[in-house]
């Protein structure tokens, strides 16, 4: 069947989200039920979002507006044209336009897919050289895109959204093994409930023969390397920022595993890498032969603090001055048993999930493009 040349609005209901009320960050709008979905949630989504970090209250929802699950979220600022669909009811800001397709004309997966593949490239073109990286409603609507019938697009989408659901399904049995992990840590490390903890006298706060020390003596960070967005070339190794993986490389900086944790943006941030990885200048590492599942877990439990005042961030001699506790050599074998036997899972996980998704990218643009008949 022919595809059809349209545009947004003529295959659904199309207009921006809403955050009326200024100054925006007003205490009284937040911390209710509502979910309010920001940009970076959809940044960092699949095919639904679903996770937030912030909710509006009552008095947050009248000033913005209640979108229903099914909703394609489309952002106009700071990522530009990343997309999500709602997997729940929530509000969003009006850096994000809200698409409802008319049944009969579109589905919301489709044209998901479409934007991933085809349309974000063609919307940023936009935005080049502008001071600030942001996309109108009105420019969105005036790109035009060949879409098939509303059959075909299900089709299509169904194809595509079954790679999508495995990897969102293994990305939520990492999130209960990590959950588990940590849970783990905190029984026996912070609450002191570990095995034979009825038997062991308590000296000076601790049980005998665990002590205190600090970072820098036991695991000196070392700083990433500067590469540039534009200078990477895709390939099998990570690139860590202080959110996490931010691309690839065909090169790897430091052997894994490693622990990375963030120096600017997201001070503090703590992340494992079981493989070779390239961690960049606004993180620093710890290198492969100091790294245990005993030290991620207490890094993820330490308190650092932004204290370099002329450029916000993680200041190493600080961060190195951060006590640790550690237990007795027994204790952390045991725990690195535990443990290991769930890193191995997650790293099982992500490996076919990286896999998952290589097969997915290759089959979307010949799908899109209707070079594969259905």
């Amino acid at each position: 069947m022919k595809w059809q040349s349209r545009t947004l609005d003529e295959l659904g209901y199309v207009s921006r989200g809403r955050s009326q009320h200024r100054p925006r960050d007003a205490s009284h709008l937040y911390g209710g039920s509502y979910p309010f979905i920001q940009t970076g949630d959809i940044k960092h989504a699949t095919l639904y979002v679903t996770s937030y970090s912030q909710t509006y209250t009552e008095a947050g929802l009248a000033q913005s507006r209640l979108w229903k699950a099914g909703t394609l979220c489309i952002t106009i600022a700071a990522n530009i044209a990343d997309t999500a669909i709602l997997g729940i009811d929530a509000c969003f800001p009006d850096s994000v336009i809200g698409f409802v397709p008319d049944d009969e004309k579109a589905d919301a997966r489709f044209i998901k897919y479409l934007f991933d593949v085809t349309i974000q490239k063609r919307l940023k073109q936009f935005t080049q050289g502008a001071a600030q990286d942001n996309l109108s409603q009105s420019k969105l609507l005036s790109l035009k895109f060949s879409v098939p019938h509303v059959a075909e697009q299900i089709r299509i989408a169904s194809i595509l959204s079954a790679y999508d659901d495995l990897i969102e399904n293994n990305r939520r049995r990492i999130q209960l093994l990590e959950q588990a992990a940590r849970l783990l840590y905190k029984e026996w490390f912070v609450h002191l409930r570990f095995p034979g903890h009825e038997h062991v006298q308590i000296k000076d706060g601790l049980p005998e023969g665990w002590e205190r020390k600090n970072i820098g003596s036991i695991a000196p960070l070392q700083y990433g390397k500067a590469l540039k967005k534009d200078s990477r070339v895709p390939g099998p190794y990570p690139v860590y920022g202080s959110s996490g993986v931010v691309g690839t490389h065909k090169k790897a900086l430091v052997t894994g595993p490693t622990i990375i944790v963030g120096r600017k943006g997201n001070v503090g941030s703590v992340f494992w890498s079981a493989s070779d990885c390239y961690p960049i200048d606004t993180v620093y590492y710890i290198k492969s032969e100091l790294c245990t599942t005993y030290l991620y877990y207490a890094l993820l439990n330490t308190q650092f603090i932004n204290t370099d005042v002329a450029v916000p961030g993680l200041n190493r001699d600080f961060a190195h001055s951060r006590e640790l506790l550690f237990p007795e050599s027994t204790i952390i074998a045991l725990f690195e048993d535990h443990t290991t036997v769930v890193r191995n899972r997650i790293n099982h996980l992500t490996k076919y999930n990286n896999a998952l998704s290589y097969a997915r990218d290759l089959l979307l643009p010949r799908l899109m493009n209707g070079e594969v008949a259905l």
